[in-house]
């Protein structure tokens, strides 16, 4: 069962971030703020205009960062182990940039619906409403990792 969170709800903390540039790249990322409840890592959902996508948090010398926004696991660990230039499938984060004129240095809105696990990004001043899942369960979490791996 999921339900639906608007961005304005009392239940969603929302954090000013930045695009910025990934790397050597002109392709823009996304800038974590500080006060987010994230750490190098950290695989979430990434939610962008309403399709949760799939993003892994690192981290360079000024802070943590998302580079890409994948519509699955695989392609976005596909495109992490080639530094984002494989042909792990559409970056949705610099997709949903162009579409909507967002380039390095402009601000977003980072929505934290769930921390740790899902997050909203929008546009300032625009709402959006969030589809609430149930987080994975762990231990099927960890047999797929294991298939994974081998």
């Amino acid at each position: 069962m999921s339900d639906r969170l608007a961005s304005d709800a009392a239940d969603v903390n929302s954090l000013r971030a930045r695009l910025a540039r990934s790397g050597g790249t002109r392709l823009p990322c996304l800038r974590i703020p500080e006060e987010a409840a994230l750490s190098a890592g950290d695989e979430v959902r990434l939610v962008l205009d309403g399709h949760q996508r799939h993003a892994e948090v690192t981290s360079d010398s000024t802070g943590l960062l998302v580079r890409g926004a994948y519509d699955d696991r695989r392609r976005m660990r596909e495109a992490t182990d080639a530094d984002g230039a494989g042909d792990g499938g559409a970056n949705r984060l610099v997709e949903w940039a162009r579409e909507h004129d967002r380039e390095p240095g402009d601000a977003v809105d980072l929505d934290e619906v769930d921390p740790g696990y899902l997050y909203g990004l929008r546009v300032p001043g625009d709402r959006a409403v969030y589809t609430v899942t149930k987080r994975p369960d762990e231990g099927l979490r960890d047999i797929a990792e294991s298939l994974y791996d081998t």
